[in-house]
This record gives C-alpha cells, sequence and structure tokens, in this order.
C-alpha cells in the first residue's frame, strides 16, 4: 500500500527545539534576496522537508547518486535519516539535496517568488493547503527569502497536525484492507479444500457406477443360465441378493450425487464472496491512491481514476464534521460545491428538504448516519427524482472515489 512520503515522519519534539539563526545574505540595494538552503534552515526543519517535499523513490535516487553503496537496499526509514542529516550539510551532497527539492517544486517555487510582503506569502500557502498541494508550497514558503520566524512556525504546525489526519486514515485502511486479503487467502484455502473433496466424491461416483454396471452384468448372466446349472431357489435367491445389492449401490451413488451437487454450490458461494471481498480490497487501494494523488498535487495521478463532476452543487448528510473543511477544499478543487448537513446532530433535519432542492445530488457515507437521517434523505430524493448515493465511509478517500466515479458524474450530471 502506498503512502504519503513524510507526513508520518514529523516529530512532535521539533516545535521545542531552539531555533538558530537564518543564514541570510544582508539585503543590498537593487539585489534581489537569495532563497534559502536547506543548511539555511533551523535543524527542526529538516526532517518534515524530507518527509514531506520527496517522495521515497526520489530520496533513493538522490542517496544513491553520492554512491551510497547502501541505498538500493536500505529501508525507508533508514533513507530518511540519511537525507535529514545531508540537509543539514553545507557541502556538495547538501547542494544536490537543494537542487533536486528545486527541480521537483520548480512551479510553486516561481509562483512564491513573486510574493513581495509575508502577507501575500500567508495567503498563497493558504490556497495551496486547501487546494491540497502541500509538498511544492511548503518547500517554496520555507525557502523564501521574506518568510518569517512566525509563518515558517504557522506552516510547519499545519503540515505537522496534517500528517496525523493522514496517516490515521491510511492506517485505517490498510488495516481494513489487510483484513480483507486474510479473507481472501481464507477462503482460497477453502474452495481448494472443496475442490478436493468433489474430485474424491467424482470419483468415487465413477466406482460406484463401474460397480453397478459389474452388478447388472451379473445379474443378466444369472437370468440367461441354464435351468440345469441352478435349481429355481438358488436362482431366486441370487436374483433377490442382487437386486437388494444392486438398489443399496443406487441408492448409496444417489446420495453422492446430492453431496457433489451440495458442494459444488457451496464452493460456487465461496468464490462468489471472494471475488467480491477482492473487489473491495482492489477499491480500497485505489481510494488510497486516489488521496494520495491529490493530497500531493499530482494532476496527473487523480485525473486517470475518473472524470471530474460536472453537475450542480452536491449534498454531503452525515459523517464527521472535523473533515468538513477538507471535504469543501477537495470539492472546490475538483470545481464542485459542496453543501453540509450533519445528519441531525447540530443541524435540524427540518432543513434537508431545502438542500436536497439546491442540490444536483445526494451523498451520505453509510458508516456514519442515522438511520432516520438515511431514511428521511432516500424518500426526499425518490419524491424530487434526485439521485442519491450511499458511500462506503467517511473517510476523505470514499468521498474523492465517488465524486470522481464515472457512474456517479452520469446520473448526477
Amino acid at each position: 500500500m502506498s503512502h504519503l512520503p513524510g507526513f508520518n515522519l514529523l516529530h512532535h519534539t521539533a516545535l521545542s527545539e531552539p531555533p538558530r539563526p537564518l543564514n541570510i545574505v544582508p539585503r543590498q540595494t537593487g539585489v534581489k534576496p537569495q532563497r534559502l538552503r536547506t543548511w539555511d534552515l533551523p535543524s527542526m526543519f529538516h526532517c518534515s522537508i524530507i518527509g514531506t517535499c520527496l517522495t521515497a523513490a526520489e530520496l533513493r535516487q538522490l542517496v544513491a547518486k553520492i554512491d551510497d553503496t547502501d541505498a538500493r537496499t536500505a529501508s525507508d526509514h533508514m533513507l530518511h535519516g540519511r537525507g535529514v542529516r545531508i540537509a543539514g550539510q553545507r557541502d556538495v551532497t547538501g547542494k544536490l539535496l537543494n537542487k533536486a527539492l528545486d527541480r521537483r517544486h520548480e512551479a510553486p517555487i516561481k509562483r512564491f517568488s513573486k510574493a513581495s510582503d509575508v502577507k501575500t506569502l500567508r495567503r498563497l500557502w493558504q490556497e495551496s493547503f486547501d487546494l491540497g498541494e502541500i509538498s511544492g508550497a511548503y518547500w517554496a514558503i520555507l525557502s523564501h527569502p521574506l518568510t518569517d520566524a512566525e509563518l515558517r512556525r504557522d506552516v510547519f504546525g499545519e503540515v505537522h497536525m496534517l500528517s496525523h489526519l493522514v496517516g490515521s486514515a491510511s492506517r485505517l485502511d490498510i488495516a481494513r484492507l489487510t483484513a480483507l486479503q486474510k479473507q481472501i487467502e481464507e477462503k482460497d484455502e477453502k474452495l481448494a479444500r472443496q475442490e478436493q473433496r468433489l474430485a474424491a466424491s467424482a470419483a468415487e461416483q465413477t466406482r460406484l457406477q463401474r460397480r453397478i454396471e459389474e452388478l447388472e452384468e451379473r445379474l443378466v448372466r444369472a437370468e440367461t443360465a441354464r435351468p440345469s446349472e441352478f435349481s429355481e431357489t438358488e436362482r431366486r435367491n441370487a436374483e433377490a441378493a442382487l437386486i437388494a445389492r444392486l438398489d443399496k449401490e443406487r441408492s448409496r451413488a444417489d446420495t453422492i450425487a446430492d453431496r457433489l451437487k451440495g458442494a459444488e454450490t457451496r464452493a460456487r458461494q465461496a468464490e462468489e464472496r471472494a471475488e467480491r471481498i477482492s473487489a473491495r480490497a482492489v477499491s480500497l487501494e485505489q481510494e488510497n491512491d486516489l488521496l494520495e494523488a491529490i493530497l500531493l498535487g499530482d494532476e496527473e495521478g487523480s485525473a486517470e481514476f475518473g472524470p471530474t463532476y460536472q453537475g450542480g452543487a452536491i449534498l454531503y448528510v452525515g459523517g464527521r464534521r472535523s473533515l468538513f473543511d477538507k471535504l469543501k477544499a477537495l470539492a472546490a478543487e475538483r470545481g464542485i460545491t459542496l453543501l453540509l448537513h450533519d445528519g441531525g446532530l447540530e443541524d435540524n433535519t427540518t432543513l434537508l428538504p431545502a438542500l436536497v432542492g439546491q442540490a444536483q445530488a445526494v451523498i451520505f457515507p453509510v458508516d456514519h448516519i442515522s438511520h432516520t437521517a438515511a431514511g428521511l434523505i432516500k424518500r426526499i430524493c425518490r419524491d424530487s427524482r434526485k439521485p442519491f448515493v450511499p458511500m462506503r465511509s467517511a473517510g476523505l478517500a470514499s468521498f474523492v472515489a465517488t465524486i470522481t466515479a464515472p457512474a456517479f458524474c452520469e446520473a448526477a450530471s
């Protein structure tokens, strides 16, 4: 499972580390102040810069470039520590690191370089943060020569808290995916055992069929034998014994056939359940990849998951209030006006009919909404002929996957 680079590597103790003076070139008349390098910044920022502004693959490639023999096989955590150390070095390796950061985030650096005061820098940062374009904006504002200590501390704090939110959501989805994968493995083992039993039952049925044919042949031979070879009583007794044994074998064959049919039905049902679980696991992984692409500002990565919704406003009912601002920001990034209602916890449910009237479609998370609110939404939508879509969960990934799903875009447009 992919994860947001570095968001889970920020340390709480970093906020309390005493700042050291920034190595800023004195301002001269007519001379544009130089952007800061990593070694110009206090070491408390190095961990978040390496973890947030470079992916694990980019960091591995950089470390390998400076002839680190273990770079290809080292763990992501070891590479992260190596990158943090390089960030504080004013040498060839430190310069290579800064070049990699500048090359990776060239566009946001150009955008932030046009700012002439701290107020403009703060506004540009807030716009980027709301759109989920975190990594590039973070390096651009930390390295900007006009960024003061207060702004730098505020930006660091926001990225630090975002790591908790994204890390919590990712850990939950990873746990769900792991559980689903375990269920698939158990189903595969069960299917293998079912197939073995089916093969054994088929072999037993074939053996019984051959035995029945042998008994029928013996009966035919007995019936056609000459009277002089058997007495009448012996012939009748032999016929009765053969018929009884034949009936018993036929009954046993029928029983095995019924068991075989039942086993085939159970195996088919198990395969269908395994397919549903596998599909859900794939959906979870796609949702996480999509959320990561959007939060990192990867437009190409997020575009491959489906078209952007082009209809009117969408009403979101239920969910967690703590995520409402993030939901609105993600929706606004894709040109969607998002109306919000918490399902009756604090917002009055009498407002729902009017909100449904303003919306083109309604979505709600099935794991974070009351039965009463869900039933009311369905009834209002049916009466007003508005489409409604139940979401898998109240998480950010499930929300983004829903509004980018082709079926939703087509139904709600």
